[in-house]
């Protein structure tokens, strides 16, 4: 085979800073398009961005060069400079770790929805009760030891 054929899909997830409400509720629609502006500058894309006030997903298509930790260090360094750019003290961090799921080319109406539909989500769960749910989906263990 002469060519090169990929789908790399990640659903990445990542909190504040020990889980802090630290995202500004007028900042916070701001911040998911340019999370996305961030994947077209480093040449990957951002399918769907959303999140809560200490939390984010993201969607990511990844070209083969780019590794899931690059894309998200990408992201969480230059979205957390973005948003102490626009906040008066400079108070803003994310946690340092994050969680990554691969999905397949069937799930990603599913995730896009399931993204875009956090507000009406996290009515009935709390960040801690969904990333427990998405870990225990895929078959990983929740760390419980100390937070970062």
């Amino acid at each position: 085979m002469s060519h090169t054929y990929y789908s790399i899909l990640a659903h990445c997830v990542f909190s504040t800073k020990e889980r802090r409400v630290s995202i500004p509720t007028d900042l916070k629609a701001k911040l998911w398009p340019y999370i996305a502006g961030i994947a077209r500058q480093n040449k990957f894309k951002a399918l769907a961005v959303g999140g809560m006030p200490d939390h984010c997903h993201a969607l990511l298509s990844l070209p083969t060069t780019m590794s899931v930790a690059k894309a998200v260090q990408l992201i969480k360094g230059g979205s957390s400079k973005w948003i102490n750019d626009h906040l008066e003290r400079r108070t803003f961090d994310w946690q340092d770790g994050y969680s990554a799921f691969s999905i397949g080319i069937s799930q990603l109406e599913n995730t896009i929805r399931y993204i875009n539909n956090q507000e009406r989500h996290h009515a009935k769960m709390d960040f801690a009760q969904e990333l427990e749910k998405m870990l225990k989906r895929h078959g990983i263990k929740l760390y419980s030891g100390p937070r970062d």
